[in-house]
């Protein structure tokens, strides 16, 4: 069987514009808030943490603080769980982004301290995200108490009626007739983290466009023959 390819180009990546708050809108306002207009030459340097369960977009907020703050010309310390090689704490850097704390090695644990000291001592605002309240993280402890120390929002992951709306919104804005029947089968065959759903999406456009066929479960399902 020959096999389409899909060409859809690079997926949109993560914004502060691109993210469905649902109940999470405090902890965005806090986040456009602290970053401000372009040019901005002074922040809070209050740290922040942001955390929750899975899909919560803790993540997708810390990338998108990491593009909008490159965007104005900044540039960032970044951090997580997956990362082998490491950057030195550089002073240039408009903050600190820490990832999946609760995920650290003992060797990123130290590392993390190391940076959060460095910029603690030069008023740098470190943005944080992990899967606990601060209080109940496995880290060290002079770690875990400076995540702890300024603004903490808990991220909550969005209702299913949330996810459909923004389905709905996104398949409108495509202009793609995406029944209720089709979203049932998205929603409970494929991962229900919203970002995959929206990338799921842009492949069905894309393969419904190249097949000219409408968009319903047995495209899909030859979609993912096809792929």
């Amino acid at each position: 069987m020959q096999q389409l390819v899909l060409d859809m180009g690079l997926p949109a990546g993560p914004s502060l514009q691109n993210f469905s708050a649902g109940a999470n809108e405090a902890a965005l306002a806090h986040l456009k808030l602290w970053l401000g207009p372009a040019g901005t030459r002074r922040r809070s340097p209050v740290p922040t943490y942001l955390w929750g369960g899975n899909a919560c977009g803790k993540t997708h907020l810390l990338k998108a603080m990491g593009e909008a703050l490159q965007e104005q010309g900044a540039r960032v310390g970044w951090l997580d769980a997956g990362v082998q090689v490491t950057p030195e704490f550089d002073e240039s850097w408009a903050c600190v982004l820490m990832d999946d704390v609760h995920a650290y090695s003992t060797a990123q644990q130290q590392l993390a301290f190391n940076w959060f000291v460095h910029a603690q001592t030069l008023q740098m605002a470190v943005l944080a995200s992990g899967s606990l309240p601060p209080a109940d993280l496995k880290l060290r402890d002079d770690l875990r108490t400076r995540l702890g120390g300024g603004h903490v929002f808990v991220l909550q992951a969005l209702s299913e009626p949330e996810r459909r709306a923004v389905l709905r919104q996104a398949a409108d804005e495509r202009g793609i007739a995406l029944s209720g029947e089709v979203m049932d089968y998205m929603l409970t065959r494929f991962s229900r983290d919203l970002g995959s759903l929206m990338e799921l999406l842009k492949l069905m456009d894309g393969y419904a466009l190249q097949t000219r066929r409408a968009i319903t479960i047995p495209l899909i399902k030859a979609m993912m023959d096809n792929t």
